[in-house]
């Protein structure tokens, strides 16, 4: 039953991965040198692919990348498994795929705490949402925040109305009194502050101390080892030069976006970016292999996995290790 919803969920989100990947171009087949890369459109998705076309990267490892954008990860994980993008990027709340073995992360990228639950002036408290319409992005960090504020309160989904929309509609959606509440993330919610000035946050990742939500890039579980180390070695050098230069990874990140960088900036700052060094020490150490472990573990709770793997099972941690070295 449990297998039957995750293929459900997958499905669901076709229709956003047919318009998401609609632009690729014949060139962009994933032959030869060019890799089609798939990101959302926040500092932690796009940051890296700026820097690394801004400063050459991709040239200097002997690729080519073409940058797609899509409104979230398990989307991109449907364009992985139908051969129409070679790698991606997904939120802590899209891990529950690639641990269902149908993804393998190459590359841990940030610690994210943007996720919250928003509701609608007047409502105060997560219970204020009982009964109430909540808009969500399903298989998403969106959700994940809900589940962790509703368990947090002693609440279900059961004890609200739960809208499955994609992120776009959910900024729409919630502006126009459509729902009373929902599960996303910044930058999208600074777009709705404008629009409703006295929305509140009722719960935040923020407020769980002790827990970490890794963002990753993934590729198909299916891997061509070399082009991988060459992809990842090219992340790793991007991370590094983003940790060295913040401010100027905010510009050419919102350059990316076509966003207003003070915007991208606010977003920049519910991140804790790691340098390569510290992203190698720590999945050395077996902390990566925790935090997944963490995560996979809130997904048996939620039930979109029936049990927790081992994290080497879908994170390619010698792959990571073995291309810092290079």
């Amino acid at each position: 039953m449990r297998m039957s919803r995750r293929d459900f969920m997958i499905s669901l989100s076709a229709t956003g991965a047919a318009l998401s990947v609609a632009a690729c171009s014949s060139s962009g087949s994933g032959g030869g040198s060019s890799v089609r890369f798939g990101y959302i459109a926040d500092y932690n998705g796009a940051s890296l692919l700026a820097i690394a076309e801004e400063r050459g990267l991709w040239k200097k490892h002997g690729l080519s990348a073409e940058p797609k954008v899509f409104v979230n990860g398990p989307v991109q994980i449907q364009a992985l498994r139908t051969g129409n993008l070679d790698y991606g990027y997904i939120g802590p709340g899209a891990l529950w795929l690639p641990a269902s073995g149908k993804a393998t992360i190459v590359a841990i990228d940030t610690l994210t705490y943007a996720d919250r639950v928003i509701a609608r002036p007047g409502i105060t408290s997560i219970r204020g949402l009982r009964g109430k319409k909540v808009g969500v992005p399903e298989g998403t960090s969106g959700e994940m925040a809900l589940n962790l504020a509703l368990q947090k309160a002693g609440m279900t989904m059961k004890d609200i109305s739960k809208v499955v929309m994609d992120a776009p509609t959910v900024v729409s959606a919630f502006s126009s009194g459509q729902i009373d509440g929902a599960g996303i993330w910044y930058p999208l919610i600074d777009t709705i502050k404008e629009k409703v000035p006295g929305m509140r946050e009722v719960a935040s990742t923020e407020d769980l101390p002790g827990s970490s939500f890794p963002t990753a890039f993934v590729s198909a579980a299916k891997a061509k080892p070399e082009r991988d180390q060459k992809v990842v070695k090219v992340l790793q050098e991007a991370n590094d030069w983003r940790a060295a230069h913040a401010e100027e990874s905010i510009a050419l990140a919102a350059k990316l976006l076509k966003a207003d960088e003070a915007k991208v900036a606010a977003d920049a700052k519910h991140v804790k970016t790691m340098t390569t060094a510290e992203l190698v020490a720590r999945t050395e150490d077996g902390t990566v292999g925790k935090w997944l472990d963490g995560m996979s573990q809130f997904f048996v709770r939620t039930g979109q996995l029936t049990k927790s793997p081992d994290p080497a099972t879908f994170y390619a941690g010698d792959l990571y290790t073995k291309a810092a070295a290079r």
